[in-house]
């Protein structure tokens, strides 16, 4: 028995021995093997076929690199120095009348500042040029308080708008992390701190980091001219603009010259400093986050815990955003830059920053700074490409040194992309006009399947056209190969495309009938443009030393690496992760189904305000997956309260008699005032109430104002005038956007019931669901909306579905990823039908998010007030603060609690769009058997639009399977058939502003 004992316990040992081993060889030889490729570089302007990336059409504008063209074209010469233009703000001369403007005196040393206090119409200003030439241009400015949202204005000259990128000019506000060092839970986990915007006035000159690496450059001709300033997003105050002449920024050499000589001399002995790149003095985005890294030689080593050690990664991606650095030298003298960093995010594909130093950069060498890709945290000093680091000259006392993200060596590829795109977009809607097969993106049943097409005979370009395609794909993927040195993922889906291209060239007659492979070309390339910007870098450590020594940065081997995971795989037999370790037993127990950061901000307000107010202490845990719930239910292990669950969750647990009825605690009267009382029906339950909505999502009609207008088209408000549009947008080859699955819109504003008044059966064989039904459907076989749309932020960009119904998140898309289409772009409630009185009803769902008690708990009253306190309207709109600070506008928290959300720093016109939308929530009554409802929608959708089934045939096999459903459910609960389960009326369409108990 001892002899086994002793062999049984080495086996693990072995076992694991074995497998670090063998992970060893792996890494080392990743490590020696990483392809080295040669490729042939290609110039930007061989992408440029016909002259042009985007040939100029009427009512289009031109990218700047195409206006850099044109400059060089007329020998256009930068300004000199002294033909500078001020122009304090004050001084306009026009505005419109929807700009909220106000002066504003400043102390006696400073001038007067104009506030812009809304977002809307526009101010212009009138100079005088005194030279011709190309200007910069700067203005002084100062975010008003708003959102967490960047500032963005666009910009024209004498009431033309030069270049595309001048429509949306962004001015950046400033952030920082709220305290330093960060603070720890129970468990020793760091928690990321709330941000804090730095305010003061800044100075900037406009710029497009998208594009150039360098300041937009303006052309301006001797005489007299107007600017002006139009609508974008978030209130600011401006203090003066000005148009100066470019500046020169030197070469390497030049710049060594410039400082001392090509023959550097060591000012001390052995200097060095390192920064903690977490620790950034001021970033441009609240979302710029710090990150947990467990690798050797990050610092601070996390030991098994969660410490916020590097920055940026995918959060530091988008062109444009920044990350400052307060750094200090002994003496003035030259030193070199080095940085600890990981770029791994794309495989092989280089990353870009632009480096400055007390906003400037200093050689030209630092425009767009390479960063190659590598597998694991290493150093890298900043130096040229023989491997000479770079020498910055420096003088003593402190700097700011600046990296931008940079995607302007990528934006020659992504112009070409996307003027292949457009004519992808015009072959397609000609091919389409041509044959009558208006169907976005398919293949229609009003196509001939089986007609012989002569397509060079009604349309002769149709080989130059391909042709020119395909040439212009094939030199922007070898641009691409070219630039990083290796084949990338997007030049192989570029491949894939030229493929489709030369198979139409070459069988141009079976176009007509392969039309999808065209659409689906289209979707990839679209989808690999959309990345084709990102710029990802995470930084953990910043060393600036002095020439020649050896870095302080390390580089941890493939076996240090090994031995670092074994070490922490190690941890975990002896670590606790659990916060269940950490709870108090008086204390009442929250589980979070939300992210981690959710949890500590929720956590650090409940030691703020709950626990002092009530004297009730709170366990906060995290609830990763909702089936824990489940079991620990089975196992009495529950916890309080739970929050983040499904809207449909309260109402399932309450048919297993497994969480409390809300309605019987002092007070609910006065907590279901603060929500909608279209979104309480789906916490409602045989008469009965079982949770609270905490979030809720909305839908809404998103359209772009510059391509309607174009059409001369206004945007709908009934879906009669959605029918009416139509034609028009599908002869241009546009389409308009419904979310194919969601038929719950048509059955709502048709007032047709999915479930009888007792909730023991369906209604879907009624004539109302039928009228409904077939609305919905025609949707796709009639009017032939498209029943895919691949990226929808990527056509609706480019405007081939200018127009469309798309919920929150797409709204958050819009500002966070689609800064070049910023005012021309807006939001309206959903079309609707028209109701007695003649007033449009607009009847939607309004998913949610919730919260619910479970019925075991020995602690409801407690439970109770914590969730009254939770979703008050104080509360919630701090939270939503909070954690809208953590990330930016792409976590907005959109409480439920309607006064809290109508209090958010939402611009106003969207806020009245909010107001109107919520009017009409109602959402669908959750019974027994109710998760059915999509699968058999789905069904006879499927049935109608791809088999072809009569509407009112698909539907029945619905209805009928519907009915058993809801009767085998009750059968399981032990209910009758014939229960009256008391299903909430219709709301009333009301905008409850909410009676805070608070």
């Amino acid at each position: 028995m001892t002899v086994f004992r002793t062999g049984s316990a080495r086996k693990p040992g072995v076992t694991i021995v074995l497998f670090i081993a063998v992970a060893a060889i792996f890494l080392l030889f990743r490590s020696l093997s990483s392809d080295v490729g040669s490729y042939t570089v290609i110039d930007a302007e061989e992408l440029a076929i016909g002259g042009s990336f985007m040939e100029e059409q009427e009512g289009e504008l031109l990218y700047y690199q195409d206006v850099v063209r044109r400059y060089q074209a007329l020998e256009a010469r930068p300004a000199k120095e002294a033909s500078s233009i001020s122009i304090p703000a004050v001084s306009y001369i026009a505005a419109s009348p929807d700009a909220e403007l106000a002066q504003i005196a400043q102390t006696s040393s400073n001038p007067p500042v104009l506030h812009w206090n809304n977002d809307s119409g526009w101010v212009e200003w009138e100079f005088e040029v005194g030279e011709t030439g190309l200007y910069t241009l700067e203005l002084d400015y100062e975010p008003l308080p708003g959102s967490f949202s960047s500032v963005v204005r666009g910009f024209k000259i004498d009431g033309q708008q030069p270049f595309r990128e001048a429509g949306a000019i962004i001015l950046d506000r400033y952030w920082k992390d709220g305290q330093f060092p960060y603070t720890r839970n129970a468990l020793g986990n760091e928690m990321r701190p709330v941000q804090k915007e730095l305010e003061g006035l800044r100075t900037i000159a406009a710029a497009s980091f998208r594009t150039s690496s360098e300041p937009l450059q303006w052309y301006l001709e001797q005489g007299r001219h107007t600017i002006r300033m139009t609508e974008g997003r978030e209130p600011v105050a401006l203090g003066e603009l000005r148009l100066t002449a470019p500046k020169v920024v030197p070469s390497y050499e030049e710049y060594r010259v410039l400082h001392g000589g090509a023959t550097l001399t060591r000012q001390q002995e052995d200097w060095s400093r390192i920064y903690e790149a977490e620790q950034a003095a001021a970033k441009s985005k609240p979302g710029i986050q710090s990150v947990s890294l467990r690798e050797p030689n990050v610092t601070p080593d996390p030991k098994g815990r969660i410490v916020y050690n590097a920055i940026g990664g995918d959060r530091w991606k988008e062109a444009g955003d920044w990350l400052e650095w307060d750094i200090e030298v002994p003496e003035d003298g030259h030193y070199e830059l080095a940085i600890q960093y990981l770029q791994t995010w794309r495989g092989e594909v280089s990353a870009y920053r632009t480096i400055s130093i007390d906003g400037e950069v200093p050689f030209r060498e630092m425009y767009a700074y390479e960063l190659p890709s590598n597998r694991r945290l290493s150093p890298l000093t900043v130096q040229d490409k023989d491997g000479m680091p770079f020498l910055f000259y420096l003088t003593k006392g402190n700097h700011v040194l600046r990296m931008t993200a940079d995607a302007a060596p990528v934006e020659p590829a992504a112009l070409a992309l996307r003027q292949t795109l457009k004519e992808m977009s015009e072959l397609d809607r000609k091919l389409r006009t041509l044959t009558g097969n208006f169907g976005f993106g398919r293949d229609t049943p009003n196509t001939d399947q089986n007609r012989t097409w002569d397509i060079v005979k009604y349309y002769p370009p149709i080989h130059e056209d391909l042709k020119k395609m395909i040439e212009r794909l094939e030199k922007t993927a070898a641009y691409l190969n070219g630039l990083y040195q290796t084949e990338t993922d997007t030049a192989s889906a570029i491949r894939v495309a030229v493929d489709t291209l030369k198979y139409y060239d070459n069988h141009v007659e079976d176009i007509p009938n392969r039309l999808t492979e065209l659409t689906v070309a289209q979707n990839s390339l679209a989808t690999w443009l959309n990345q084709l910007d990102g710029q990802m870098v995470l930084l953990d450590r910043i060393e600036v030393r002095l020439p020649g020594q050896e870095t302080m940065l390390p580089e941890a081997g493939a076996l240090e690496f090994v031995w670092y995971s074994a070490v922490d795989f190690a941890r975990t037999f002896f670590m606790s992760y659990s916060d269940k370790s950490t709870n108090k037993e008086e204390a009442i127990t929250v589980w979070v189904h939300r992210g981690r950061d959710y949890v500590d901000v929720l956590n650090q307000m409940i030691q703020q305000y709950f626990t002092p107010e009530t004297g009730i202490t709170v366990n906060v845990n995290l609830m990763p997956n909702p089936n824990a719930l489940i079991l620990s239910n089975a196992a009495g292990d529950q916890p309080d309260v739970v929050l983040g669950v499904s809207g449909e969750m309260p109402v399932d647990y309450a048919m297993r008699d497994a969480v409390a009825d809300l309605s019987q605690f002092p007070g609910y009267e006065e907590v279901e005032e603060r929500f909608q009382p279209g979104v309480m029906r789906s916490y409602q339950y045989n008469g009965g109430t079982y949770g609270l909505p905490e979030i809720q999502n909305f839908s809404a009609l998103y359209y772009r104002t510059d391509v309607l207008d174009s059409l001369g088209l206004t945007p709908p408000d009934t879906w009669e005038d959605v029918y009416r549009m139509l034609p028009t947008l599908q002869e241009q080859g546009m389409a308009f956007y419904f979310p194919p699955k969601d038929f719950s819109v048509f059955f709502l504003q048709n007032k047709a019931p999915f479930y009888s008044s007792e909730g023991n059966t369906s209604m879907l064989g009624e004539k109302a669901a039928l009228d409904a039904f077939t609305e919905w459907t025609e949707l796709f076989d009639k009017y032939l909306f498209p029943m895919d749309v691949p990226s929808l932020i990527e056509h609706f960009r480019k405007g081939s579905v200018p127009i469309g119904i798309a919920d929150f998140s797409f709204y958050v898309m819009l500002n966070v990823a689609a800064p070049d289409i910023a005012g021309n772009w807006k939001m309206l409630p959903i079309p609707g039908m028209s109701g007695e009185g003649g007033e449009t009803e607009r009847w939607a769902q309004q998913s949610t998010a919730g919260a619910m008690i479970m019925k075991q708990s020995e602690k409801q009253e407690e439970a109770w007030a914590f969730l009254d306190w939770w979703t008050s309207a104080n509360i919630q709109l701090r939270y939503g603060e909070d954690v809208e600070s953590l990330y930016g506008l792409e976590y907005r928290w959109n409480s439920a609690n309607v006064e809290a959300i109508l209090n958010m720093p939402w611009p106003q016109e969207e806020l009245s769009v909010l107001r109107e939308q919520f009017r009409w929530a109602n959402n669908i009554p959750i019974v027994p058997g109710h998760y059915f409802l999509p699968r058999v929608m789905d069904f006879a959708w499927n049935d109608r639009i791809l088999r072809g089934i009569p509407a009112k045939e698909a539907l029945e096999d619905g209805d009928n399977s519907l009915k058993r459903e809801i009767r085998r459910k009750l059968d399981d609960f032990g209910l009758p058939i014939d229960i009256d389960l008391q299903v909430p009326d219709d709301p009333d369409p009301v905008v409850r502003e909410g009676r805070d108990s608070r």
